[in-house]
């Protein structure tokens, strides 16, 4: 199957389940065709909607339905999780194994939440990986997600069928934000160690040829140091999960990253002025509930990481 041919599929199935298309339009099934060429595809919006691992409120995490549905429904960068299987690929999950919240085994059988690090991505090739299903488990977290069978896929089959895909803003390309899922104390039987990572998604994304439309975030500085190491130009972002000034959560690098990431109930609208008067633009996760997408979007943030891009775009665009 072609994959052109493959994201009619995917549309189709979309379409089907009655998602997508922004607020109003539903989703075509129409061959999709990628922007072309204009001078707003540089023009950051006044506020970034970032696609929390695509949309997933409303379709699986980390899938490539996911991922369609959250450009069809405003997104403007698509942020995602990656990890590294056996043959080195670099695969787009959260979880360095297969984790028994959200995938079963090829024949539908469930995975034991005891026995899930035991199905270790780094210990698999892709094409092991992908015969299991992340798409049809109902999520215990997300009632309203519906359920459509897909797989992990890797982060070049993500950019492959995005970059086909309209965005709702035209004339603008799909952005990527994506996360470096390392930690030192899953070496090396998960994840290789903080630079070989590092080089593997860096040398992935020039090859896909969307350096200049990616940011690499993570909350390991290990892996941030290491990515500054090899590529000091490309876009950057420190999450933070823990409270604490942020002059001293950024002290924990040696350089400035682009931007700061942090969960959204850690910063206020004197911490993002504070920012961006360092150039050090502020983009916090994960907001959902309409009442906090307002509060967080009245302190000034650059953007908005969501499980829900629709509830974002619809408020941007009222």
């Amino acid at each position: 199957m072609t994959q052109a041919l493959r994201t009619i599929c995917i549309l189709a199935v979309l379409s089907s389940l009655g998602c997508g298309g922004g607020t109003d339009s539903p989703i075509s099934s129409e061959p999709m065709s990628i922007p072309s060429e204009s001078s707003e595809e540089t023009a950051a919006p006044a506020l970034e909607i970032h696609g929390h691992r695509g949309a997933r409120g409303l379709l699986p995490e980390n899938t490539i339905p996911g991922f369609i549905l959250a450009i069809r429904e405003g997104s403007d960068v698509l942020e995602m999780d990656l990890c590294i299987s056996k043959d080195d690929q670099v695969i787009v999950s959260h979880e360095p194994w297969m984790s028994h919240e959200i995938c079963t085994h090829a024949d539908g059988q469930e995975i034991a939440a005891e026995s899930e690090r035991d199905l270790n991505l780094r210990q698999m090739t892709l094409e092991e990986i992908q015969t299991y299903d992340c798409g049809m488990h109902p999520h215990p977290r997300f009632p309203n997600q519906r359920q459509v069978p897909a797989h992990k896929p890797a982060l070049a089959e993500v950019v492959d069928m995005a970059e086909k895909v309209p965005m709702l803003s035209e004339g603008r390309k799909i952005r990527y934000n994506l996360e470096i899922k390392h930690h030192q104390d899953l070496e090396p039987a998960f994840c290789p160690d903080a630079t070989t990572f590092a080089q593997l998604v860096l040398d992935e994304v020039n090859r896909l040829g969307i350096s200049d439309r990616t940011c690499i975030q993570s909350f390991s500085t290990d892996a941030l140091e290491a990515v500054h190491q090899i590529d000091p130009d490309i876009t950057t972002a420190l999450l933070v999960e823990s409270e604490g000034d942020c002059a001293d959560q950024l002290a924990r690098l040696s350089f400035t990253p682009s931007i700061y990431s942090p969960q959204w109930q850690l910063i206020d609208a004197d911490d993002v002025h504070a920012l961006q008067g360092q150039n050090i633009r502020v983009i916090p996760w994960t907001v959902n509930q309409e009442e906090d997408l307002y509060a967080v979007m009245q302190i000034g943030v650059d953007g908005i990481i969501t499980d829900y891009p629709d509830r974002l775009y619809s408020m941007l665009d009222e």
